[in-house]
């Protein structure tokens, strides 16, 4: 039973050894342990404080995002909205003016009509008096060929003249 009971000056060693590994391994493994220990609670205190700052900055630039995509969805139904009403305007003045133009063009058509309509009754007046007159002509002509029936016509006028 030796082996499994220790004596006393075993003990007495494996607790000054103890003690001395305890010393050495406070002094030189324990002090590198724990301030390793600390510095990466610290870095990773700060990665987390990073990351719900980086997370604000998320939310504030999504918010900042969704502002500007309202901000130009309404710059461009405003857009739109003024397009509509200035092509609205040209249309309103393309058919004002083409109103306004064909009115103008029927009135000079009715001028030309009645122009090219008088003209052609004066040419058929003149054309008319020149046959009358070329059918009076030949007709005093042949009837007034000889003196006696020159005479008669004469007498025939005086008597119509006195009468009026």
């Amino acid at each position: 039973m030796q082996i499994v009971t220790p004596e006393l000056g075993l003990i007495f060693w494996q607790l000054v050894i103890f003690g001395i590994v305890l010393l050495l391994l406070r002094a030189f493994a324990w002090k590198p342990i724990l301030s390793s220990l600390k510095e990466r609670e610290s870095s990773i205190d700060d990665a987390l404080r990073m990351a719900d700052q980086a997370k604000l900055e998320m939310q504030q630039l999504k918010a900042g995002n969704e502002k500007l995509l309202a901000d130009a969805r309404m710059e461009r139904d405003r857009i739109l909205k003024e397009a509509t009403e200035v092509s609205n305007q040209l249309i309103e003045t393309a058919k004002t003016k083409a109103t306004e133009e064909g009115g103008r063009m029927i009135v000079q058509a009715r001028e030309a009509i009645q122009n090219e309509k008088n003209a052609a009754l004066a040419e058929v007046k003149n054309t008319a008096a020149k046959l009358s007159i070329d059918i009076a002509e030949r007709i005093l002509r042949r009837e007034l060929a000889d003196q006696p029936a020159q005479q008669q016509l004469v007498d025939s006028y005086l008597k119509e003249v006195n009468l009026n």
